[in-house]
């Protein structure tokens, strides 16, 4: 390996150290500096890659992971992707459970990294034995020689953030950001990272992002978990029916909720001006951006840094695809569909 000539030995060597990009155009008539922490630039295309390399190691400095055993997680997709890749280098073998709600393209690609998928239905209670999280636990008491990673519930979580995604985002800004927006599904990325900044700086402001049929920002509010809060919505690995402990609530400074119609547009919007292919959560996160700064909450002094969890390419059969858009609703006046596609005979 000779990384100064940008040769590695394996893929897992490029995790991490993904670049921060600014925003132009649409941050072109906000008071600040905006930045996008693009983690599709990941290998496996998402800020996951980080925990899966992280709990997989460490798991095995400890002897809990040995040559042959399997590795069962549960996902909405990026996880998995990241799991299935390090599963590959490593020699492992690789179960995924997977909620409906992720899109074909995350499930298709599960499949071509070798993993065996279960597609478990998304509206259940996270304690029906058909929800990804019981049909993870059952996977793992019924194989011998596995072991369930458990990312909403795993300190490693936050801790693959806190020692990688803080600290970049800390020298890249030279210590100057103010504030950051983060995507809140399992909580590890943002806790990681707000870890770090509050050690460096207490008056780093964060933001936690979270989707309306999901229980976190009430949670974060009252310390009450209220089901009445939870209903369905479309937003993949964004937003909870129960509480991780994988979040450090106390790190976030204050939650947004984001529409999946809005989060939808917004991510197309990113990819249209910006030149930088999203995933959902990114729109998600970006969304939030806009609402904060109509409510006034940025300065011209202000350095704000917005996570991009992962790539569009994930989300060709959803948010991409003009048929889905308009099949959710999601086309009217203000957004109407515009072909750009003309076949020549």
């Amino acid at each position: 390996m000779d990384k100064s000539k940008n040769v590695f030995d394996n893929v897992l060597q490029i995790i991490g150290n993904t670049p921060l990009i600014k925003l132009n155009r649409m941050t072109a008539n906000f008071d600040g500096d905006f930045y996008a922490k693009v983690e599709a630039f990941n290998p496996g295309h998402s800020s996951k890659d980080r925990i899966a390399l992280h709990i997989i190691e460490e798991a095995e400095r400890q002897g809990i992971l040995t040559p042959g055993d399997t590795i069962i997680e549960t996902t909405s997709g990026n996880t998995g992707f990241s799991v299935a890749m390090v599963s590959i280098i490593k020699g492992y073998e690789c179960i995924l459970a997977v909620s409906s709600k992720s899109s074909a393209d995350k499930i298709d690609m599960l499949r071509s990294m070798g993993a065996k998928v279960y597609v478990c239905p998304a509206h259940v209670n996270a304690d029906d034995p058909r929800s990804y999280y019981q049909v993870a636990k059952r996977l793992h008491e019924e194989i011998k020689g596995s072991v369930y990673i458990n990312q909403y519930f795993n300190q490693l979580n936050i801790d693959a953030h806190y020692n990688t995604t803080g600290p970049e985002i800390w020298n890249q800004t030279n210590g100057e950001i103010t504030h950051l927006i983060a995507c809140s599904g399992t909580g590890g990325t943002i806790s990681g990272i707000a870890k770090y900044l509050k050690e460096q700086n207490q008056n780093v402001n964060i933001i936690g992002v979270d989707a309306y049929g999901s229980v976190l920002k009430k949670y974060h509010e009252t310390r009450e978990f209220d089901d009445k809060e939870i209903y369905p919505y479309r937003i993949e690995g964004l937003g909870k029916n129960l509480i991780p402990t994988a979040t450090d609530f106390d790190l976030i400074d204050r939650f947004v909720k984001v529409t999946d119609e809005e989060s939808a547009h917004t991510a197309r919007e990113i990819s249209n001006t910006e030149g930088l292919f999203v995933g959902y959560t990114s729109g998600a996160a970006m969304q939030a951006l806009k609402q904060l700064n109509e409510e006034g909450e940025f300065k011209p002094t202000d350095k704000v840094v917005v996570v991009f969890p992962d790539h569009g390419s994930r989300y060709m059969s959803k948010i991409y695809s003009d048929k889905w858009m308009a099949d959710q609703g999601f086309f009217d006046v203000k957004n109407e569909v515009s072909t750009t596609i003309e076949y020549i005979k």
